[in-house]
């Protein structure tokens, strides 16, 4: 079984239905039923009864100030102890980056932190929807592998992925590794050095033709996830 976590506020998660999508198309690459929890919903009791083969985390739009700290509590525990597979994805990504540099119970408030203001002359793609004045990665960009990684077997150098944010993370955390870059975003992919631990800053599951390279991706991680072949060096 997959898990995927959606990490929206709850009443967002009861709104939506667009994480539906994602479900089916992690079942049809994993070969496993896919269960949807909204974070809120997770305990790491939970977390053990279920023992999923593979752990994904949404991306989400909103701002990190919005969000309790005491609520990331339980994923944090999770995600410090588990070996099983885990993908997180944009914002998921960026949380990643947090609760590996930060002791998460020592911070009251967490806060964006965007790549850049945009420069004298540079388009804003979203003038009055989201975060006018800063420069966005939206739309499919090429990505810069860096380092070696099961994960982009059989993927091109640069590949081709779903970009949609405004923020990244600032610092490596210690024991990760970085696998991937694009001009503006130094981190856009990393790796825990000693479990099966991957942030992207891109959205693999958001996949159309001609740009499938994120379906690759996916397939790769859950070939991982079925194998347990991965060895980190």
């Amino acid at each position: 079984m997959v898990l995927y976590v959606d990490m929206n506020f709850f009443e967002d998660y009861k709104r939506s239905d667009g994480r539906f999508s994602h479900k089916l198309r992690f079942e049809e690459l994993s070969g496993e039923p896919c269960l949807v929890l909204n974070y809120t919903q997770l305990s790491k009791a939970l977390f053990e009864e279920l023992s999923p083969k593979a752990l994904i985390l949404s991306g989400f739009g909103r701002s990190f100030k919005d969000y309790d700290v005491p609520s990331f509590y339980e994923l944090n525990d999770i995600l410090h102890e588990t070996e099983i597979p885990t993908l997180a994805i944009c914002g998921s990504h960026q949380l990643l980056g947090f609760l590996f540099n930060l002791n998460i119970r020592a911070v009251e408030r967490l806060y964006d932190q965007p790549m850049r203001k945009l420069r004298p002359g540079e388009p804003d793609h979203s003038p009055t929807a989201y975060h006018p004045g800063y420069f966005k990665e939206e739309g499919f960009y090429p990505v810069t592998i860096v380092k070696d990684d099961p994960l982009f077997d059989g993927l091109s150098n640069p590949f081709w992925v779903r970009e949609s944010h405004y923020c990244e993370v600032k610092e490596l955390p210690p024991d990760f590794e970085l696998l991937a870059s694009t001009p503006e975003c130094r981190i856009q992919a990393m790796r825990h050095r000693s479990k099966y631990l991957y942030g992207v800053q891109f959205h693999p599951e958001a996949y159309v033709e001609p740009y499938m390279d994120g379906k690759l991706i996916l397939e790769n991680f859950f070939k991982l996830a079925r194998t347990k072949r991965f060895s980190a060096k």
